[in-house]
């Protein structure tokens, strides 16, 4: 052990293999349902008080409600105790009129032939109730109490029978075992369908004859606390099955597999994979039809709690075409296999969508700032062109020397510093569509002053190059504050073909006078 220790470290732990002294993780506590697997309601109800007296105006549905052991019970107690009344009244009739002395005087006439004793009695009324009428037991006309009697026994029989043969019948009758060939899969399933996130279960019928008018029905049972603080345990939601489409209406002569969307509208619309194993809820399944050999509603129920929803799986299909008919494999029928399904909520990734991409959309301010560096850009072409339209301007739009002077020894020091500019910030350049069209023409010529002015094209929006014509210049009044506006190439001082004087400023409009 210490050589074991030296060699793997202080952490090395001998795990003990035993099995007699395995420890299991711990268990998670089975929930309380409220709907069981087989459709039966965890519900008792307690502390009735009065109310018990309900039960008894509605004896008919409470005898059917029954278990089979009372209603068995309560047949033969209730057959046993009409028997044994009716056999003493017939009993006391007798007694009462002196038949049971002369049972053997064949001159005797007594109320009821061949009645001696009680089980002589019983005897009669078991042959006149079951109408068997052996012959030897019969009723004379000298009477009249045993008519009565007679008329009474044959509406009360009548009346036992009907009601607890039409009780045992219903009973008998009832579509609760039809819902038994009625199969819901052990476990529900999420994952996506059509791009749609889905919860998913499998329904199937096992018997050939079909569910007319099939519908299924899904609710949410999940505790909720109220904004106001009102507490409402074990809370109905509705869930979304296909109401609005119609796919709740189903034709179940083989196995299907319902889907409830998972949106906005649903209330596992913030359901990931993660909260599921902290959430606590039941989604009980009602699926009702038309028995079609009976004719009667029969409705299966079963339950899905947290534990039996599975993220990430799908149902493995059960359905094969074979030789004139298809088939359909029930060993698969609660088989699911797992597919890629994203971890998260509904909600979290369309939060997740929704959020702008700081790649491909460009913010506000970056966007103001780059058109207004880009407006500051300017083409040694617009410096040529405001001088050829200057001098087609006549004799009185000429610039005074001081001014050309500026213009003539400054064009090529402009024209070197643009071309250098634009050579080091290629990277964010334009291109020729976006340059006039005079440096397109000479971007298409072959001309070697065109080679310089090519590198134009490569111009960077983001810098500011102390490039400005001097058509520019008679816009501004004091030489201090310089605009960055350029003149645009369309402007109406420069393709008039008027006086350019008239657009100058008072100072420079003197100077040229004096000139």
């Amino acid at each position: 052990m210490a050589a074991l220790r030296r060699k793997f470290g202080e952490d090395y732990q001998v795990v003990n293999t035993n099995r007699a002294t395995t420890f299991s993780a711990p268990v998670k506590k089975k929930r309380q349902r409220f709907v069981e697997k087989n459709g039966r309601c965890n519900v008792q109800h307690g502390n009735l008080g009065g109310e018990t007296s309900r039960y008894l105006s509605d004896l008919f549905t409470t005898l059917v409600d029954l278990k089979w052991r009372w209603n068995l019970l309560i047949f033969i107690l209730t057959y046993t105790i009409a028997w044994l009344v009716m056999a003493s009244m017939w009993w006391i009739i007798a007694y009462i009129r002196g038949d049971l002395n002369h049972g053997h005087d064949p001159s005797y006439t007594p109320c009821v032939a061949n009645v001696y004793n009680f089980p002589s009695a019983f005897l009669f009324f078991i042959e006149t109730e079951a109408t068997i009428g052996y012959g030897y037991r019969y009723i004379t006309e000298k009477c009249p109490e045993g008519i009565i009697l007679f008329l009474f026994q044959s509406l009360l029989g009548s009346i036992v029978d009907a009601f607890l043969i039409g009780c045992m019948f219903i009973k008998m009758s009832q579509p609760k075992k039809r819902a038994e060939t009625l199969m819901f899969s052990q476990d529900a399933v999420i994952s996506q369908r059509d791009g749609k996130l889905c919860l998913m279960f499998r329904v199937g019928n096992l018997r050939n004859s079909h569910m007319v008018s099939a519908q299924i029905r899904c609710k949410l049972i999940k505790s909720r606390q109220t904004p106001e603080g009102e507490f409402l345990p074990l809370d109905q939601c509705e869930l979304d099955v296909g109401f609005g489409t119609g796919a709740d209406q189903l034709f179940l002569v083989s196995p299907l597999t319902i889907c409830h969307e998972i949106n906005p509208k649903s209330p596992f619309f913030d359901l990931s994979q993660r909260s599921l194993m902290n959430e606590q809820f039941e989604i009980v399944v009602i699926l009702e039809g038309i028995v079609e050999t009976t004719g009667m509603t029969c409705q299966a129920r079963t339950s899905y709690t947290e534990d039996e929803v599975l993220w990430g799986h799908r149902f493995l299909p059960v359905m094969s075409l074979e030789e004139g008919f298809f088939r359909v494999d029930y060993s698969q029928f609660h088989s699911t296999f797992e597919v890629p399904t994203p971890p998260y909520s509904v909600k979290e990734q369309e939060e997740k969508n929704s959020l702008p991409s700081p790649l491909s959309t460009p913010t506000p301010a970056l966007t103001e700032s780059h058109g207004a560096r880009r407006n500051r850009v300017f083409s040694v072409d617009c410096i040529n062109t405001s001088e050829e339209r200057g001098r087609q301007g006549g004799a009185g739009g000429r610039l005074p020397s001081k001014l050309q002077r500026m213009s003539s020894s400054g064009k090529e020091d402009l024209q070197r510093k643009v071309l250098l500019l634009s050579s080091q910030h290629a990277e964010k350049a334009c291109s020729t569509g976006d340059l006039p069209m005079k440096l397109q023409r000479l971007s298409s010529s072959p001309s070697p002053g065109a080679q310089n002015r090519l590198q134009l094209k490569s111009l960077k929006v983001g810098f500011e190059p102390m490039t400005q014509s001097t058509g520019d210049l008679y816009q501004r009044s004091p030489p201090t504050t310089l605009s960055p506006t350029p003149m645009p190439m369309h402007s109406p001082l420069l393709s008039a073909g008027g006086r350019l004087e008239d657009n100058l400023p008072p100072k420079l409009r003197k100077m040229n006078a004096d000139r």
